[in-house]
């Protein structure tokens, strides 16, 4: 008797943690600010409206801040019940991007859908469902976890189908994402190391052809190992990128007053907002960005160790390092550290169908806090 009650999930604190939540609406504070700063002058010269982007960032948050505000308070069983379908509706999204008439595609890429007006990617919606998918699977087949017909051929399946729907998208960095990121969720359930080696024997070849096999791509790659090579073709984003963010010095130059910005790097409000925040706000506005995201992540992953029900630690773990890997690719791509992608950086860069999910993705990891145990509480 006392071993059952042992084993039951605690009730949890019943408060989201007031932390958490405050560095999530700073971050989509300071985020705002950074794209109005940074697509002012653009949005003015090619929609002749400044507002343009931010117009359309601050109508979309609204509806992310509705959906945070639902993700949060929403009852994570009910969620559960309807996994099958939500699955279901995700693939179909994604599919319908390939379809003319229905799918949207620019430069290349069939990434979005359109909603008379508006557009939508459905790739950032399978950001969170699929660790949503995998957290569900992993807790309902924990005793079957080291069978690969009934443990694990499930979770690798709906994930291998995701990877090659957004990978027929033209959306590469989007779908190998995906896959590390569903393999970390692999790890923390328990999957057996010689899971993962099979994964390495197939992955890595498999990317290596799909990236050299794409001449985009392939320019990317070679920019990236000889920076020298293309300067004013496949280099020239990552190299004004990196003027850009030594350009703001110490203190940055202020919200407002970045120069290099309006001029240097292509389409700078998208994935390579990080450069224009470095300028305007400097090497100690840098600083204050890492201390704000490692406070949300070492929160969401104390949230995550805290909780006694393996669904909700398995999805917090997943969802905040779907989070945090993506801020810190975005950047290492702004700063040369990485090949240019497609990633966008959370919170900031523009495109609503990226922040509504990140806020989404935000308010499931605040549910989560609230089921939490009191720091330093003992199990029942």
């Amino acid at each position: 008797m006392a071993d059952r009650v042992a084993r039951e999930p605690a009730g949890g604190k019943g408060y989201s943690d007031p932390v958490l939540i405050a560095s999530i609406l700073l971050l989509t504070g300071i985020g705002l600010v950074t794209l109005y700063s940074s697509s002012y002058a653009y949005a003015n010269r090619e929609f002749g409206n400044g507002l343009y982007f931010i117009s359309r960032q601050l109508m979309l948050g609204m509806i992310g801040l509705a959906l945070f505000v639902l993700a949060s308070l929403f009852p994570l069983k009910l969620l559960r019940k309807w996994m099958q379908p939500i699955v279901v509706i995700t693939l179909l999204l994604c599919i319908l991007t390939l379809f003319p008439g229905i799918g949207v595609t620019k430069n290349g890429a069939s990434r979005w859908i359109r909603f008379g007006a508006s557009t939508y990617q459905p790739s950032e919606l399978v950001k969170l469902v699929l660790p949503l998918y995998l957290a569900h699977i992993f807790d309902k087949k924990f005793d079957q976890i080291h069978s690969l017909s009934s443990g694990l051929a499930p979770p690798a399946l709906i994930t291998t189908l995701f990877f090659v729907v957004i990978y027929f998208q033209n959306n590469i960095s989007t779908a190998l994402f995906i896959i590390f990121n569903a393999l970390f969720m692999f790890f923390l359930a328990g999957v057996r190391i010689r899971f993962f080696i099979g994964a390495a024997v197939i992955l890595f070849p498999l990317s290596s052809f799909l990236v050299l096999t794409k001449e985009h791509r392939l320019r990317r790659l070679i920019s990236f190992i000889w920076p020298d090579w293309e300067p004013l073709g496949a280099g020239f984003q990552v190299r004004s990128s990196l003027l850009t963010i030594s350009s703001g010095g110490i203190l940055g130059k202020g919200i407002g007053q970045g120069t290099r910005k309006n001029a240097s790097v292509p389409e700078i409000q998208s994935d390579f907002i990080f450069s224009s925040y470095a300028e305007e706000f400097g090497f100690i506005g840098v600083l204050l960005f890492y201390l704000v995201i490692a406070g949300f992540a070492v929160r969401g992953y104390q949230a995550a160790l805290q909780t006694d029900d393996r669904f909700q630690r398995l999805l917090a773990c997943g969802l905040v390092t779907i989070i945090i890997s993506q801020t810190l690719i975005n950047i290492a791509v702004v700063s040369g550290a990485l090949p240019a992608t497609g990633i966008p950086l959370p919170f900031f860069s523009a495109g609503g169908s990226s922040l509504a999910t990140t806020l989404t993705i935000a308010g499931f990891i605040v549910n989560i806090s609230r089921h939490a145990r009191e720091p330093g509480a003992g199990r029942v």
